[in-house]
């Protein structure tokens, strides 16, 4: 089930909605738990016990991390907020989490890679392959371990209490009396913890929430007239960008990257058209979360920032998918070491996380490339520093170069192979000599429709106001032309063919 359909828009997210507030305030929880469960399950419902393993497998290890719960014959010391207070028991259930977590994205995500490679060097050696087992990758699976091991790693950090603290602390009164106390406080635990995981705005395609983020709000929120309209205007402006602007632009990038050989003019044009469909793709899925999540009475953070308007790569990834840049920058780049310990030392760092950035959003060399160019241009500003080439031009000129170096890297991104976006590259670069046929894919490239798409998501996205500051308060005028933008893209997704959102697939 994705957002931008008609069994979300006029099935799922009403009958949520009403059920979540027809339930008393304690019950609200366990409702968005319930829901959230039958939007993941929707299209496989045996998934449903793969997220349900890790929501246990991580509430059972962040107590013992914590210190509620303690292994036999281990002190007291465990227990509390300080980071310093090591202890076996401490690193084991982080191991024990971070195995579990780390060990079923690597299965579902990269365990077929794997064997493709290995396959292939056989081959190479002259020896048979052996045969593939294709794993199905769950919906989701890359967001919610990344959320389950900052769960883990806040409390281990102690930036962050376990859930069970906040229903001890928030709760007694409504905890029954005599023996089954406890265990009912551990099932309200439980199912706050599941809320965080599986709640159904952010659950497949982001943005990444940490845990120190919203434990707060689990466990108290305030549900405001104000918030919820916020929230429509943000879910309908982020319906729009999908409906109106990527998904148009969708059917010229396909179309250029699914060509033998393009001239110079129509590759670029075709990379722009991808560069334009991807950014409005995901930045209206996080808009659309963002908006469900003030529906429920959550508050979320901005997730995109006007990334095209960067005149560096260093300020692209402050302003692009901030959750994910964010989180590889304090979960990966700084544990590793981050710029303490010199000049080379960062460089490796910043390679690395990149690289496992790059592989993060998918088992295939492009993707370990795509990262590797962000990580080379990363070192390369970072060594030159306020000297940097960037600094002699214009912040036009900046922005321009930029914009290029980003949608070279996303050639890789887009690409299905390493063979086809060197095809493609060769095509930018005027070496391709294309066929007859391809000639004719510019009926579709510069129709009057798609060139009137293309300018508006240009414009747009180096001049436009970002949903997060026009929503910031809601206008009668502003809520107009929110309902304006959400009855036009109802009515063009109705003539488009399904198109789910890039980021499903990562």
């Amino acid at each position: 089930m994705v957002f931008s359909s008609h069994v979300f828009l006029f099935g799922f997210l009403p009958i949520a909605l009403a059920l979540y507030y027809l339930a008393p305030p304690r019950a609200r929880n366990l409702v968005l738990t319930a829901t959230s469960y039958v939007f993941y399950g929707w299209a496989a419902p045996y998934f449903i016990f793969l997220i349900a393993w890790s929501t246990i497998v991580d509430y059972t290890c962040g107590n013992f991390i914590y210190g509620h719960w303690r292994l036999p014959g281990f002190s007291r010391q465990t227990v509390g907020d300080d980071p310093q207070a090591f202890s076996f028991q401490r690193k084991l259930f982080v191991g024990l989490s971070l195995a579990s977590n780390i060990g079923m994205l690597g299965f579902f995500k990269y365990f077929t890679f794997a064997e493709e490679n290995v396959n292939a060097l056989l081959q190479a050696f002259g020896r048979e392959a052996f045969p593939l087992l294709l794993v199905t990758l769950p919906v989701g699976i890359s967001f919610y371990t990344f959320e389950s091991i900052s769960y883990i790693l806040d409390i281990y950090f102690g930036r962050a209490r376990p859930a069970i603290v906040w229903v001890e602390q928030l709760s007694p009164s409504d905890a029954p009396a005599g023996p089954w106390r406890q265990l009912w406080m551990e099932l309200k635990a439980l199912n706050a913890f599941a809320c965080y995981i599986t709640q159904f705005p952010h659950l497949v395609a982001g943005p990444i929430i940490r845990y120190q983020d919203l434990e707060r709000q689990i466990h108290a929120r305030t549900h405001t007239i104000e918030k919820f309209g916020r929230g429509i205007c943000f879910f309908a402006l982020g319906l729009a960008k999908k409906t109106l602007l990527a998904n148009p632009l969708g059917d010229v990038a396909d179309a250029a990257f699914e060509a033998h050989a393009l001239p110079l003019l129509d590759s670029w044009f075709g990379l722009f058209a991808y560069a334009f469909q991807i950014y409005f793709d995901f930045s209206g899925y996080s808009d659309m979360a963002i908006g469900l999540g003030l529906m429920l009475g959550f508050e979320f953070n901005k997730n995109f920032d006007s990334p095209y308007k960067s005149q560096s790569i260093t300020e692209f990834w402050r302003r692009w998918h901030i959750s994910l840049s964010t989180w590889l920058r304090d979960y990966l780049y700084v544990p590793l070491g981050g710029n303490r310990g010199g000049a080379v030392r960062t460089y490796r760092n910043l390679l690395v996380v990149m690289m496992l950035g790059g592989l993060w959003h998918g088992a295939s060399w492009n993707f370990l490339v795509w990262g590797a160019i962000h990580g080379v241009w990363l070192c390369v500003e970072r060594l030159q520093g306020k000297a940097s080439f960037y600094s002699r031009w214009p912040p036009a000129i900046r922005t321009a170069l930029t914009f290029v170096i980003v949608n070279i890297a996303w050639v890789f991104f887009r690409a299905p192979d390493l063979a086809s976006s060197i095809r493609y590259l060769k095509g930018m670069a005027g070496l391709q000599h294309p066929e007859p046929a391809a000639l004719l894919l510019r009926a579709i490239f510069y129709s009057p429709f798609h060139l009137l798409i293309f300018a508006a998501a240009a414009v747009i996205s180096f001049g436009g106001v970002q949903t997060w500051d026009f929503v910031r308060r809601v206008t009668p005028l502003k809520a107009a032309a929110a309902v304006a933008a959400l009855l036009w893209a109802v009515v063009a997704m109705s003539t488009q063919a399904f198109n789910p959102f890039l980021y499903f697939r990562f």
